[in-house]
This record gives C-alpha cells, structure tokens and sequence, in this order.
C-alpha cells in the first residue's frame, strides 16, 4: 500500500505551515537575535525576510497545484533536473526539518529547568561547555517517543494536536502582547541596533531569517493527504497567509519584548522574552503564560516539522532515491510509519548533543532551507505557463542565491564556520550512504 490517509482539511494546512514555523526561538534564542541585531534591527530583518520570501511562497503555491506530489521539492526538481539534483533537493530539505526537530526536544528541557531549578541537576557529560542534565534528556526523549507514536497513529491525530496548538498560541500571544503594550517605553528600543551598525545588524539577523522561517513550504509535503474538501488552491491560500501572519508574529513579539525591558539588560539572559515581562510585571502569571504559550508553541513545530520531514523521507523511498522500506505506508493506519520511525530515532539520537547546539542548528537548518527553496524556484523557472510567473520564479532564485551569499561569502560577518561546514559534509554523507544503499538493495532484488 503507497496511499496516504486523505483526512487533512483546509485550517489544518495553515496550522501545518504556521505551526512548523513558529516554535519556542522567540523565547528561548531571543537574547541572541537582540545581540546580532538590536531590537530595529532583528525586526527589521524578520519583516524583510517575509517580503523577500514571499515569491518564495508564491512559487511553491503554483507549483503544489501542478504538481500534488508529497516529494514537493524532490518531484518538483525532477521534472527539469537530473535524478541527482532531485536527490540533492529533498536531502537538504530534509535536513532543514529534521534538524528542528532536536532542537525542540532539547528546548524543552531547557524550559522545564526554568520552572523547575531541579530539573537542573545531574549533569551527565558536557558538549562544548554546556553541561547535559538527566532530567532534560530523559523529557526530551520522552517528548520523542510519544510524537512518534502519534505520527504513527495516523495524520487526523497529529493534524488535530497540530491545530488545537496552533489556535491556543495565537489566542495566548495576543493576551500577553496586550499586556506588554500597556506597560513599557519606546526609550527601550534605544539604541536601535546593534553595535555593528544599521546594516551589519540587520544582515546578522537576516542570515538566520530562513532557519526560523521554514514552514510554510512543508504544507505541500501534505497534499496527498487532502481531504475532498480541501483542494490545492486552498494549500496555495494556507501557504501565503502562514506566511504573512508567521512574519507578524516574529516582527511583533521582538517589538513587545524591546518595549516592556532595555534590551542591553537582556542579553546573555535565558529566556529573555520571559525575563523581560517578569522585570516591568514583578509578578510570575505573566511569565507562567509566556511559558506555557512557549511549551504549546514548541510541541506544535516540534510536530509539523516531524511530518515534513516524514514526507519527504516516504517520496524519496517511494521513488527509489533511498532505500524502498523507507517508502512503506502502514496497513492499518495509513502513515509512512517506516519514515516516521527514522525520524524519532535521528531525534533522539540529537538529543544527546544537549543545547550547545541550538544556535548552530539554526545556521545550518537556514542553508539547507535556502538550498531547497532555490531549487524549486529554478525549477518552475523553466516550466512557469507565462512571462508574469517566470518573473516571480526568477525573484525567487535571485532572494535564494543572496541568502546563500550571505551564509557562504567568508568577507560577510556570520558566515558558515568549520564545525557548520563539518555537520553539512556528515548529513551529506550519510545521504549518499543511503542512496547507494538503496541502490544495492533494488540490484540484488
């Protein structure tokens, strides 16, 4: 069986697209967005990042109408490019997913030892000077296994909690954004940005833009498990609005943040969206709901992303790219299990790295993004039906190849580093591992 549970309805797209986006990064690496770019700065560089990813989001659009295939990238590519290039597409997309996924599993742990100073205890082993706890391991583990076990039940399951949490963290955003809008000063803002200046600022921020942006294309890994009532116009509609209102809220929250605390004060600080509003309220509720908007936000990207990346795993064993098994759909409950399997174990496998790797993963998840959204720009640049559409792919590839300058280019500050260089070059071949492994199992079948 190669067929998908067709079960997913129109607001369960947008939730898959904003959900996959908006994590717990507002709270959790604030500080650090603040110190790369000051509040103008990081705000600036997240509105711009959505206006130049909207031909982006345009492309991906037209081409999830033509091409209704859970490979997106992968099937879009191979309508124009070698089977390599194919290949190349749908692992670096892959691993912009995957990646996010043990980065929510360790935030999780570092949220719980926020509230819980106990949980800070029994340091394990230590990665680059950041110790590993036992409790944060044992929770982002069990995180692990129980969305696991979801996505292997079935996608109204994971749909449902996709979309309950979705709901809940926009409904909590607005309360405490409210709250922070009544108390506070513009004087905060000063000094607009960060000691580098307008333009340093903004491009340091704006380099990690496509990591915390990554989302909405993963609404068309999904199309083949549309419900009648929910057409490919209506993902076309989810993938643009989750967009537009994923960029609002980035835009918004580091305004609200900046607003209600100087925000020199607040870097180095974890949590410095928390600590912020616990400094002008003096009182724990407003943090306890800033907390619990983060730990909804965080399961619900932690859980979109898992399916992405589930997706494109299936399309690439359904098509042969990799090992077939990888490709199998569950008899019973309609779900590439196999895919779902592999991506709770490379999860939890990433765990163990504690969170030492937070800020690094987001580096390489925004190449590996930039990668696969150039690619499926370049593809419907060939295949676009008019001039009009062809101009926006063309944008599209354009906005790409200057993010990838902007990561690769050693002359621009926050360029790719050796250990960066290092993670791609192993995801690399890893993937070439599993290709030819594929390879040999379909010779000898």
């Amino acid at each position: 069986m190669t067929t998908l549970a067709r079960k997913l309805r129109a607001f369960d797209y947008f939730a898959l697209g904003f959900g996959s986006m908006i994590g717990a990064g507002w709270l959790v690496v604030m500080d650090d967005w603040l110190g790369r770019g000051g509040p103008v700065g990081a705000m600036v560089a997240f509105a711009l990042g959505g206006v130049l990813l909207l031909p982006i989001g345009y492309v991906y659009g037209r081409l999830v109408i033509a091409i209704p295939d859970a490979g997106s990238e992968i099937a879009y590519t191979g309508r124009v490019f070698p089977r390599a290039v194919s290949f190349g597409t749908g692992w670096m997309m892959t691993l912009a997913y995957l990646v996010v996924c043990p980065w929510e599993a360790i935030a999780i742990g570092r949220l719980a030892g926020y509230v819980l100073p106990a949980m800070n205890t029994r340091p394990l082993y230590s990665v680059a000077g950041q110790p590993v706890y036992l409790p944060h391991l044992v929770l982002g583990l069990a995180l692990t296994a129980v969305l696991t076990l979801v996505n292997v039940r079935g996608v109204r399951l994971s749909a449902s909690v996709q979309s309950w949490a979705t709901a809940a963290v926009l409904v909590l955003f607005v309360v405490f954004a409210a709250f922070g809008a009544a108390r506070g000063s513009a004087a905060n803002f000063s000094p607009p940005f960060a000691a580098g200046g307008a333009l340093v600022s903004i491009l340091l921020v704006l380099q990690i833009v496509p990591y915390f942006m990554t989302g909405f294309e993963s609404i068309p890994k999904c199309v083949e498990e549309a419900s009648p009532g929910a057409g490919a116009k209506s993902l076309f509609r989810a993938i643009l609005v989750a967009l537009g209102v994923g960029t609002l809220f980035y835009v918004a929250v580091i305004a609200v943040v900046a607003f209600v605390s100087p925000w020199q004060a607040l870097l180095g600080e974890r949590f410095a969206t928390a600590v912020a509003f616990e400094r002008a309220f003096h009182a724990g509720w407003i943090v306890d709901l800033i907390l619990t908007t983060a730990v909804i936000s965080l399961l619900k990207v932690f859980n979109g992303n898992f399916i992405a990346a589930s997706r494109l795993l299936f399309a690439m064993g359904r098509g042969g790219l990799i090992d077939e098994r990888a490709g199998r759909v569950h008899a019973d409950y309609r779900t590439p299990w196999n895919a779902v399997l592999f991506v709770g174990l490379a999860t939890a496998a990433g765990v163990f790295l504690g969170g030492a790797v937070l800020v690094p993963i987001a580096e390489v998840g925004s190449l590996a993004a930039v990668i696969g959204w150039l690619a499926s720009c370049a593809a419907y640049l060939v295949v676009a039906e008019n001039r009009k559409r062809r101009a926006v792919a063309g944008i599209g590839v354009l906005v790409t190849l200057a993010l990838l300058v902007l990561k690769l280019l050693p002359t621009v500050p926050g360029h790719f580093t050796r250990w960066e260089w290092v993670a791609l070059a192993a995801w690399a071949a890893l993937g070439l591992a599993l290709r030819l492994s594929g390879r040999r199992r379909r010779t000898e079948g």
